[in-house]
């Protein structure tokens, strides 16, 4: 089924990305090792220039690359995401020396990036984070806490890290700094998580910071951090709805398939209107996370709420979906290796990460009495 928004040069570049990630990247996905970095993929996204495409295109691009991808290979999907995530605020905020240093590598898939924003006491809560840049002179600070949940953590080339720089301020006291992984006092390790891809916590003890690690302004990082998230907010939705794709792809192909009752699963009217159903949810998770996208390359006042809107309809159809395609197959949909037992796995972050639904209900409400009262 095809969206209404899309030209057809957009759907033959679609074509070729599922191609490739088919092709050219499963291929060293399935080489990978569970919650580590995969630098040989990384790599080959920087070769076939969709990692420089991240900072090129606007969010529509973005959208239609982590959909495409996650249908075929949900690994690449992620690795190109986490790129972009860790070195968007590098690219959009900062000083020419920094993105000089950093953005080619990343480009080229020679450097692994990564955002660090969660901590143990401050997830959905961002503006409670409480790593502290203590003041070291004029113009530096040593960085003293934790990060958690930190995608492509600890094994990632460098860091956006948040942390706060004035206390009490709330989100008016967060600065953005880009931190090397290389400097004393940061350390970390990797988590055990039911996700397959790359998660870890960071150590910081007196890490040395100073005005050239600095992206944006002082005590205007959350700016940074939201600007980011409302970027890749509706991407995560894509990512979601390429996950849905494939199962619904899966469970089309095996209900034509598979026998029962003296006839094929499709021809049970209660198996039908189930793939029915997570057709029609896939297609209108699509349709808002395209508008939400196109809203933001156009520079739309309602972004954040139909990003939110995006992200949370989008990820709560595809954990829907996915779940209704292990339903349908059976027993052979949980064996280990089985492409929906991955999806499985795959399809429960995200309706945490970035921003969990609840969050996302919040966000959408706020926006809605913020426009009733500017009327």
């Amino acid at each position: 089924m095809t969206a209404f928004s899309l030209e057809p040069a957009q759907l033959a570049w679609c074509a070729e990305l599922r191609a490739l990630a088919a092709e050219r990247l499963r291929p060293l996905a399935e080489k990978g090792e569970p919650g580590r970095v995969n630098r040989p993929l990384v790599a080959e996204l920087g070769r076939l220039g969709l990692i420089g495409r991240l900072f090129a295109a606007g969010a529509l691009d973005l959208c239609l690359m982590r959909e495409c991808l996650a249908q075929a290979c949900t690994e690449a999907e992620t690795a190109l995401a986490l790129q972009g995530l860790g070195a968007h605020p590098v690219h959009a905020h900062g000083t020419g020396a920094q993105r000089a240093r950093w953005l080619p590598a990343v480009t080229d898939g020679t450097a692994v990036a990564a955002f660090a924003l969660s901590e143990p006491g401050a997830g959905s809560d961002a503006a409670a984070l409480a790593l502290t840049a203590h003041p070291d002179g004029p113009a530096r600070w040593r960085l003293s806490g934790e990060k958690c949940w930190i995608s492509n953590a600890p094994e990632a080339d460098f860091y956006t890290v948040f942390a706060r720089t004035t206390a009490g301020a709330g989100a008016r006291g967060v600065t953005a700094f880009l931190l090397p992984a290389d400097r004393p006092g940061l350390t970390g390790h990797g988590l055990d998580m039911l996700s397959p891809h790359p998660i870890g916590a960071l150590d910081l003890d007196g890490v040395p910071v100073t005005a050239d690690d600095v992206l944006g302004e002082v005590d205007r990082g959350f700016r940074v951090a939201m600007g980011t998230l409302n970027l890749f907010r509706p991407s995560v939705g894509a990512f979601a709805v390429g996950m849905a794709q494939a199962a619904l792809d899966a469970t089309l192909d095996h209900t034509a398939r598979r026998d029962a009752f003296g006839g094929k699963l499709r021809d049970l009217q209660a198996v039908s209107h189930q793939v029915a159903e997570m057709a029609l949810r896939t297609e209108a998770a699509r349709l808002m996370v395209y508008a939400a996208a196109t809203a933001y390359d156009e520079g739309a006042p309602d972004v954040p709420g139909r990003s939110a809107m995006a992200k949370l309809l989008a990820t709560e159809t595809a954990q829907y979906v996915v779940d209704t395609a292990v339903q349908l197959h059976g027993a052979r949909a949980l064996r280990r290796g089985h492409l929906l037992e991955h999806l499985y796995r795959e399809v429960r972050a995200p309706r945490v990460y970035e921003g969990a639904s609840e969050i996302q209900r919040g966000i959408i409400a706020k926006e809605l009495y913020a426009t009733q009262e500017a009327r």
